[in-house]
């Protein structure tokens, strides 16, 4: 489980700490080499509705382990990549992949494991996903910084065929399938989108990770300039503060249960806004200090929209955590790509203003269209944290 969590986010943001490197090599704007992370999370936002379909028809098992070979070719083959376009190719191929394994991850935890046994089990796995998050991130910036850009996305590769050959050796069988012919269809999803709870939920799942990708997207270009100068390497060690963010949110279960969604998303955004205040301080410590604010409230808030769900539906609830997926990776695509033109202008104090502005409007929906304060019972997030 901890591997499944590991493979599934081990590429996704991985070219964040190259960013400002493939812009000098290709002699592109920001805008245009963000488009190595929009065009990954467009990938995952696209496939995520198909992969539960798949894997009824596959099984688990075999979905998760398929998508992990075919993950680590696509990265392997993004290492041979002759330009720009190429590479961001590659880098939707990998998106197309990367549900098969984390969206049918939780789905099959629960066709395997006892009621009992299958909160260890998802607990291993999204501590894989905080571990692969983080590792992807820190190998491409460390490989970078002392060889060829070229040779991360080998690196990656080698470690996604190895995560995928251990998967299919250690995960066990499923017993049961699920039956693919009581699967929701139209209906049901334009019956969620029609709700508004779900509505303005799925809006601020697009609202989370906009700003969150946002954040450490153009970050590295900030702290590639003058007065920092920082290198692949150290960018891709920013994200350490990932740790810090990981270590944290358990915690915000209580929060929930005791405050409600709604207040726990306000306090949860609010510290993310004052996280990326904070970053406009030209001191690397107030800097990664910000980062880890950022971190801990983007967490928080996505605990708490996605275990709203449950509460905003009794119908189909595994469809409504699809669309949530789709458009929570949404956001993410345009988090990373958005604010590039306004990197043109205004710089990072631009992106600061809009980042600022999206969490606010994050917060006015959750205030203006969640139900008021009722305590909930927790629940288990099946949606990741970036």
């Amino acid at each position: 489980m901890v591997l499944a969590g590991f493979c599934a986010f081990l590429d996704l943001y991985a070219t964040q700490p190259l960013l400002p490197m493939l812009a000098r090599v290709f002699h592109a704007r920001e805008v245009t080499v963000s488009l190595t992370v929009t065009m990954a999370t467009l990938g995952v936002a696209l496939a995520a509705p198909l992969a539960g379909s798949i894997s009824d028809r596959l099984g688990r098992k075999r979905t998760i382990v398929c998508s992990a070979l075919a993950l680590a070719a696509s990265t392997a083959l993004a290492a041979l990549s002759q330009d720009l376009n190429q590479l961001i190719f590659w880098r939707f191929v990998q998106g197309v992949f990367t549900p098969g394994i984390f969206a049918v991850t939780v789905a099959y935890i629960h066709d395997v494991w006892s009621p009992a046994e299958a909160g260890p089990a998802t607990a291993a796995y999204v501590t894989g996903t905080v571990i692969g998050g983080f590792s992807g991130r820190f190998v491409s910036g460390f490989v970078a910084t002392h060889f060829d850009w070229r040779l991360v996305f080998a690196a990656l590769g080698a470690l996604n065929f190895a995560g995928a050959f251990a998967m299919a050796r250690w995960l066990p069988r499923e017993q049961r399938a699920a039956r693919a012919e009581n699967a929701p269809g139209l209906a049901a999803a334009l019956e969620h989108l029609r709700n508004p709870y779900l509505a303005a939920t799925y809006g601020v799942g697009f609202c989370v990770l906009f700003s969150m990708s946002a954040t450490f997207t153009y970050i590295t270009f900030y702290l590639a300039a003058p007065p920092f100068h920082l290198a692949p390497a150290s960018l891709g060690s920013l994200f350490f503060v990932y740790l810090i963010g990981a270590a944290i949110t358990p915690s915000s279960g209580r929060w929930i249960v005791r405050y409600g969604n709604r207040a726990a998303l306000a306090a949860a955004v609010s510290t993310g806004i004052a996280g990326v205040l904070l970053t406009l301080v030209q001191s690397l410590p107030a800097v990664i200090a910000g980062l880890a604010l950022c971190c801990t409230g983007v967490f928080i808030a996505q605990a708490a929209a996605s275990a709203f769900i449950g509460h905003a539906t009794d119908r189909h609830r595994a469809l409504a955590v699809g669309l949530y997926v789709t458009f929570y990776y949404i956001g993410g695509s345009a988090g990373a790509a958005i604010p590039g033109f306004l990197w043109r202008v205004w710089g990072w104090p631009g992106c600061v203003a809009m980042i600022a502005l999206v969490q606010a409007t994050t917060v006015a929906m959750a205030l203006l269209l969640w139900p008021p304060h009722k305590p909930v019972t927790q629940e288990l997030a099946e949606v990741e944290a970036p």
